[in-house]
């Protein structure tokens, strides 16, 4: 069923993702390919924290609808995007999934409607982290949980390619400042996009949920299942080769005991991307 809300689509006529003459066309056509595969990989998290059935779910931001398709199997979900050519592009027939054309900084639901929200990669793209959060609460039933993964602003890995561009030194870049030095001159007709990606660091993260959320890194049940196999955790070139690099030389085992879920170096510069659960405070 698709429910649109007027007012709310997405001005953008010619996305920058759908053209193949794009730097990043292909790298966007891996993630597109396999967001049954993340989906899966987000339930693989979220069922470690509660029992993945009779859900209310919202899933914002929900892209090409993979995360939102698994979950609809046994939960009823809302997948909420403000680009209308996304949620065309899904395709699903599940009685259970609901589209939704809608802003996250001005959500359609009534309070304490959700069990679960899914924030998959989209925090970076929000202009207003903090109105993102008050609608959160206000929309989360107490108790409930966010499943949060966004980019690590401090990466190391990412400083020498960003996970959005590609390139070295944009991710610790501040929005404007993409625009300005960027886009600008590289990627000029990309001036103009409202969502340009800025991260976060693991600070930003604890500084922004910790008083309204106890907060639960999922950086061990990433590692492990990204070295044994899991499909929906990767798909730019150069994490792509350096999970490679890993398997070649044998490191899985290093990797495995040096990765944590805790709030120190290795996650503040290391890990690339955080995977985390949040858990409204009751």
């Amino acid at each position: 069923m698709e429910i649109k809300v007027k007012g709310q689509e997405s001005k953008v006529k010619n996305d920058a993702w759908l053209n193949p003459q794009h730097p990043n066309f292909e790298r966007w056509k891996r993630g597109r390919n396999i967001s049954i595969e993340r989906g899966k990989y987000v339930k693989s998290i979220v069922e470690k924290h509660v029992t993945c059935k009779d859900l209310i779910v919202l899933d914002l931001g929900s892209g090409e609808g993979g995360t939102s398709i698994v979950f609809s199997e046994q939960n009823k979900v809302f997948g909420c995007d403000l680009n209308l050519i996304r949620l065309e592009k899904q395709k699903t027939n599940s009685a259970n999934y609901f589209k939704i054309n809608g802003n996250a900084l001005k959500l359609s639901f009534k309070d304490n409607s959700f069990d679960l929200i899914i924030l998959q990669d989209v925090i970076e793209h929000l202009h207003d982290v903090r109105l993102l959060t008050t609608e959160i609460l206000r929309v989360l039933k107490s108790g409930g949980i966010v499943y949060l993964s966004t980019p690590n602003k401090y990466s190391i890995f990412n400083f020498i390619a960003d996970p959005h561009w590609g390139l070295p030194v944009v991710s610790i870049l501040k929005r404007e400042n993409i625009r300005k030095y960027f886009l600008k001159y590289f990627r000029k007709n990309e001036e103009n996009r409202n969502d340009i990606p800025q991260l976060f660091s693991l600070n930003d993260i604890w500084n922004n949920f910790a008083n309204n959320f106890g907060i639960n890194l999922e950086t061990e049940h990433s590692v492990e299942r990204l070295l044994y196999g899991d499909k929906g955790l990767v798909w730019s070139n150069f994490h792509l080769s350096l999970v490679e690099v890993i398997k070649k030389i044998k490191a899985e085992k290093i990797l495995i005991m040096l990765s944590n879920n805790k709030k120190g170096i290795i996650n503040k510069y290391f890990n690339p991307t955080f995977y985390i659960v949040l858990k409204k405070i009751k």
